[in-house]
């Protein structure tokens, strides 16, 4: 049978709740960051990172915590295949704080949860055989209906002579013998649960644990003497983590001392979380092994990617990116708080982002002046208008990639709102119309924020009218402005797209916006998109697109503004635009929406009307940026 999968994890999925705040108790925490969570899960995820095709066996309720779930792996790029809905029983959740280096409080909601409905009905022969490797975690050997579907999916891997894999994830208090304020606990001794475990080591071809869990898997407080307990019922290798002094593999006999094993190097990186470090190094781990490569670097890859955990805050969002992994080998370590580490980060942020956007042909309604403006506008009216753009720019999206709008909160709140899950692009706009220098729309607040206010998925947009021969005053202004934004928008978890246009400030050559671009990277401002007016030259365009890969090789791209202009002048922009592989599509407003809106306005027009006419416009312009496209991709073949 082929294998479609590199590995396939089950056992625990949970939504993590992780307090905000840190160096509180857990009682007192006020505010928390959504996860997803699990060490399966979490190690499903660290894997696909690190380029594994990888898959979980779990339970998920019939809800809005077990749907975060599945669309958060299937953004990770896991195949949920194997995730079972649940409808009797909840997702599972966990509560979690960082109080300090050594206490990090936990509460688990797991009682009947709906990853230990798993039973072994729900073990799909076949797409086990699917994967080259299963893992399994402890937690689902405590209770005789999930130990029961876990071996019979380690089973059918001996069978087909697969490899497999425990992560041995001692969690006292969900084998029962610890109590529910003791989540944090890792260890506390049971002869039951030594019994449970040894009975099953005889199915691994590689064990991994802490100290401690080795203790509980051998039955022993010494850890060597753990070890050969372990290696007298099974002939897996035996990575044991160490913390700060990194992990020791014996693939043999074990020796007298930790000292005498396999080690991979360290990384001398500041504790901050350790929550969610052992899934990270088992990622890495994984992906050593699973490619062949000697414990030497398969630990290297583990002990890089625990220190990337050990470093953020979450689990899952902490692990690395191969390509981060690989930048982190190559530069070296620079600070040991690696979440302050900029340069780091900023791969980390690009490398991780979710969803193909590598076309974008967007309708822009985010207009605000331009509409207040015309005859017979309201604010009711207006926002009764865009919710009929919105209208249309789903009727051209018709479910399809590929397809955005830009719309604002001040007018268009309703469709803003309403767009959110649609499959489209959202860009959401923060200056004041005409504003210049930069002035922010009201609704972010003073200080920015209310920014954590905006749904996820909204990107944060700012046009900026400025250009090289702005006085020294007025360009540091917008410039901090600028850098403000773009460090909130990225406190927030949200992606940023800088608009510049030069034109309406000054005369315009072909190194007036690469010179800007390179103004706003200088400053550390790193778009996740650049908006740029129109070019009329091709080396315009060169120009500019080589000051942003320059710079940052990792962008979204650009999309190509309209700036009112009719159709013919359009196709001629969009004609050389296109040329240039990182413009990912264009963000036209009036041009779709203009005769529409005066009209509609005016009473002259229905809504059916209205629609007609952008769907229409809009879709003649998706198809001109398509044909300028092909033709682009034609002549560079």
């Amino acid at each position: 049978m082929s294998k479609t999968l590199d590995l396939i994890t089950i056992g625990r999925s949970s939504v993590d709740l992780y307090g905000a705040q840190i160096g509180g108790r857990l009682e007192d925490m006020g505010s928390f960051d959504k996860y997803i969570g699990g060490s399966p899960t979490n190690i499903a995820c660290g894997t696909a990172r690190l380029g594994l095709k990888s898959a979980v066996i779990t339970g998920v309720g019939d809800e809005h915590m077990g749907r975060f779930i599945r669309e958060q792996l299937e953004r990770e790029g896991v195949n949920t295949g194997g995730v079972k809905i649940d409808p009797e029983r909840l997702t599972a959740l966990v509560l979690l704080g960082i109080r300090d280096q050594e206490q990090f409080p936990l509460i688990f909601y797991r009682e009947n949860c709906a990853d230990m409905g798993l039973t072994i009905d729900d073990i799909d022969e076949d797409f086990v055989k699917s994967a080259r490797a299963v893992v399994a975690t402890g937690t689902h050997l405590s209770h005789p209906q999930v130990e029961a579907a876990t071996i019979k999916a380690l089973e059918i891997a001996r069978a087909n002579g697969m490899q497999t894999a425990l992560d041995i994830d001692y969690r006292p208090n969900l084998w029962g013998v610890a109590g529910h304020g003791d989540g944090e606990s890792r260890f506390v001794e049971s002869a039951a649960v030594t019994a449970k475990l040894q009975s099953t080591l005889h199915l691994f071809d590689l064990i991994v644990g802490t100290e401690e869990e080795f203790h509980i898997a051998g039955g022993s407080t010494d850890t060597i003497a753990a070890l050969r307990a372990v290696r007298a019922v099974s002939g897996a290798t035996l990575v044991c983590k160490r913390g700060a002094a990194g992990a020791v593999a014996f693939e043999g006999d074990v020796p007298d001392s930790l000292d005498d094993g396999q080690t991979g190097p360290g990384f001398p990186i500041e504790v901050f979380n350790v929550l969610g470090a052992g899934d990270g190094f088992m990622s890495g781990l994984l992906k050593g092994w699973l490619d062949g490569e000697d414990w030497p670097t398969a630990l290297k890859y583990a002990n890089a990617c625990g220190a990337f955990a050990v470093s953020r805050h979450g689990c899952t969002p902490a692990y690395p990116s191969w390509e981060e992994l690989q930048y982190f080998f190559q530069r070296g370590i620079k600070r040991p708080d690696l979440r302050n580490d900029t340069e780091l980060e900023q791969v980390h942020w690009a490398t991780n982002r979710h969803g193909d956007w590598s076309s974008v042909k967007t309708f822009a309604f985010d207009h605000r002046l331009q509409l207040e403006e015309m005859d017979g506008y309201t604010k009711e009216k207006g926002a009764a208008f865009k919710e009929l753009c919105l209208d249309a720019a789903l009727k051209v999206q018709n479910g399809q990639p590929g397809y955005g709008i830009l719309c604002d909160n001040r007018i268009g709140r309703s469709a803003l709102h309403r767009a959110t899950g649609s499959g489209l692009w959202i860009g959401r706009p923060t200056e004041l119309p005409g504003s210049r220098p930069i002035e922010f729309e009201p609704e972010l607040g003073e200080d920015l924020g209310r920014l954590r206010e905006w749904a996820r998925e909204n990107v944060v947009k700012l046009l900026v009218f400025c250009h090289p021969d702005d006085d020294d005053k007025t360009a540091k202004m917008q410039v901090a402005r600028v850098k403000r934004l773009f460090t909130a928008a990225r406190r927030n978890g949200l992606e940023f797209l800088l608009e510049i246009i030069p034109s309406k400030v000054g005369p315009v050559d072909d190194m007036t916006s690469a010179t800007l671009i390179q103004t706003f990277y200088d400053a550390g401002v790193y778009p996740d998109w650049w908006k740029l007016e129109p070019f009329k030259t091709d080396a315009a365009w060169e120009n500019a697109v080589a000051a942003i890969e320059r710079n940052d090789p990792r962008t979204r791209g650009i999309v190509v503004l309209g700036l009112d202009a009719p159709e013919a002048g359009l196709a001629e922009s969009f004609a050389l635009a296109a040329k240039q592989p990182l413009v990912k599509g264009f963000a036209v407003g009036r041009t779709i929406f203009g005769n529409a809106a005066r009209a509609w306005l005016a009473g002259k027009m229905t809504n059916e009307e209205a629609i007609t006419e952008m769907v229409a416009n809009y879709q003649r312009l998706c198809e001109i940026w398509d044909k300028a496209r092909s033709r682009a991709m034609e002549d560079a073949a």
